[in-house]
């Protein structure tokens, strides 16, 4: 009896230790499925670094939202589409138990990672397109968590073990997961440091921000709400911080200066909020202040509105540093370059409509096309051109039509282009059809005399057929044979 009752208790406590370590086992599996790894390519190097700037934005929001995201990912090879709603409360976090940021939701093939980069090819000639496709990418952790991510959120679902696990966009950054729900959309959840109102005397309602006369100086990082508008007036931003200004409808003129200057930030961040157009002028010659948004520093253009640039002065948008256009609808029209960086230019999505009265898009070092719907016309000089890059020009997809005089072809492609120059100049304001295999891509009106066109899209491929009309004269049955297709019109 007294054996019977030691083998029970034995038995007993066994059984006890033995669910002790598998719950371990559990909160360790748990833990490491939190942990993904994506496939990215070089050109990624910014959005990474991106990423982990905006890495503190989402720990310090207080408020519970709800997103839904439509993410592309790969497995063998083959394409699926998953939509993932995620739910958020950054306000707690519990490593331990998975419960942080996780959310209930359905995700196929997330376990796999896609990515996408250029073959290489050289050349240069006088035509003028460049294009880019969206890329991203997605990985899963174990015990039946996945992640997804599109246009710089991250979302994770969580499965029986009720582990998150992250992924992590190549165009966008990760600390944006938090914050990038609320960023296009006006929202009474989102915290400001500030909120202003435009005008002759401008309101503001928080911190870091003050008005001088009709300008508003903003001195410390953090995001920034701002409506209204001003005519002769001007935002500028000088902090060592980074800096993000959602627009909810502005339009600022200024007659002496940039409509907005930053004079330092860590990085700064224009939100166009959706459904919104704001408006950008500068007027007087100013030699040193260049561009209606003129940059010491990084910048940075995303959101769902839409924004209208003219630039009276000189350039549309200028930096000292990089541009990068995650997204957004953006009209310019400047004296001189459209866009201008010293030393990246970086298109990842978004419709951009660029005349310029020099380049269309200048960098002076190098020029990344990954995605987005862009249009250029170049200026109105025998040696400038619609699309320009003293360095590399990587285009790894989407579609870029460009009209100038010369034109920088892409050094690595993904896709076949193609370059057509004329013997002699096309007149301004022709009509100019580029067409695919009989198909028209796109009909343009270049605003300057040009010399040659560019197109640059994922339907391109070797053995398509090329054409071009302008004002109805055609020039067709050109074969795409190559990666780089240069073709003389006469």
């Amino acid at each position: 009896m007294k054996v019977n009752k030691f083998l029970t208790l034995a038995i007993a406590a066994a059984l006890i230790t033995g669910t002790y370590s598998c719950g371990q086992t559990d909160v360790q599996d748990s833990e490491d499925s939190s942990i993904s790894v994506n496939s990215v390519s070089g050109n990624d190097s910014l959005s990474e670094i991106s990423d982990d700037d905006e890495a503190s934005d989402g720990s310090s929001s207080k408020t519970t939202t709800t997103k839904t995201t439509t993410t592309s990912t790969a497995k063998n090879s083959s394409a699926s589409t998953s939509t993932v709603t995620t739910t958020k409360n950054s306000s707690s976090s519990s490593s331990s138990s998975g419960s942080s940021g996780s959310s209930s939701g359905s995700s196929s093939d997330s376990d796999s990672s896609s990515s996408s980069s250029g073959g290489s090819s050289s050349g240069s000639s006088g035509g003028n397109s460049s294009s880019s496709s969206d890329s991203s990418s997605s990985s899963g952790g174990s015990s039946g968590s996945s992640s997804s991510n599109s246009s710089g959120g991250s979302s994770s679902s969580s499965g029986s073990s009720n582990s998150s696990s992250s992924g992590s966009s190549s165009s966008s950054s990760s600390q944006d997961s938090s914050s990038d729900s609320t960023d296009d959309t006006a929202s009474e959840e989102k915290v400001y440091a500030a909120e202003i109102v435009l005008g002759s005397s401008p309101q503001i309602t928080g911190s870091n921000a003050t008005a001088d006369g009709s300008r508003v100086v903003i001195t410390g990082g953090g995001d920034y709400l701002v409506s209204g508008s001003v005519d002769d007036g001007q935002i500028e931003i000088n902090t060592t911080e980074k800096v993000k200004l959602y627009f909810n409808g502005v339009s600022i003129t200024n007659y002496s200066g940039p409509a907005i200057q930053v004079t330092d930030a860590k990085r700064f961040i224009l939100v166009l909020m959706e459904g919104t157009t704001s408006y950008l002028q500068d007027v007087n010659k100013d030699s040193v202040n260049d561009g209606v948004i003129c940059s010491n520093d990084t910048v940075e253009i995303k959101g769902k509105g839409s924004l209208n640039i003219v630039a009276g002065n000189a350039h549309g948008i200028s930096s000292d540093d990089d541009v990068v256009i995650e997204n957004g609808t953006i009209n310019i029209t400047s004296v001189k370059s459209g866009i201008i960086a010293n030393d990246d230019i970086t298109i990842n999505a978004g419709t951009l409509y660029i005349y310029g009265g020099t380049n269309g898009i200048k960098s002076k070092g190098t020029l990344n096309i990954n995605g987005g719907y862009t249009v250029v016309s170049g200026g109105a000089k025998e040696e400038k051109s619609s699309i320009y890059a003293v360095s590399d020009f990587i285009y790894t997809g989407g579609y870029v039509f460009a009209a100038g005089n010369t034109v920088t072809a892409p050094t690595q492609t993904a896709y076949p282009y193609v370059v057509a120059g004329f013997s002699t100049s096309q007149a301004a304001g022709s009509t100019v059809s580029l067409q695919l295999d009989g198909y028209e891509m796109i009909s343009m009106v270049p605003h300057n005399n040009f010399k040659c066109v560019m197109m640059l899209a994922p339907d391109i491929s070797i053995g398509s057929s090329f054409a071009v009309d302008v004002n109805g004269s055609w020039y067709g049955d050109l074969a795409v044979t190559d990666l780089q297709n240069v073709f003389t019109l006469s």
